[in-house]
């Protein structure tokens, strides 16, 4: 195969997933896939790469509106509160050095 008539360029393909589902599972993508006018695997990556982007969104990014900025902000500003035992703890020396 090759892009724009140039024999010694590949056509890069992308890499292979293998699922095995149920077959009322299959019938239920089809028919969403279907509804979009999307072939299964269309459907199947659209909604997978979506929903990947999501989740890691969901890790990374949370909006506030600006009342609940100015408190986060405020907290992140304002100096640590003592903890007396936290303190004691970090200045020991660790069991290994012991």
């Amino acid at each position: 195969m090759s892009i724009d008539g140039l024999s010694n360029v590949p056509v890069r393909r992308g890499t292979t997933i293998n699922l095995r589902v149920e077959a009322e599972t299959r019938d239920l993508i089809d028919d969403a896939a279907s509804v979009l006018g999307k072939t299964r695997t269309e459907f199947m990556i659209d909604t997978a790469r979506h929903h990947a982007i999501d989740v890691l969104l969901d890790q990374r990014l949370f909006v506030l509106d600006d009342a609940r900025h100015a408190a986060f902000v405020a907290a992140l500003d304002a100096p640590p509160v003592a903890r007396p035992r936290l303190s004691a703890l970090m200045e020991r020396k660790p069991a290994r050095e012991r």
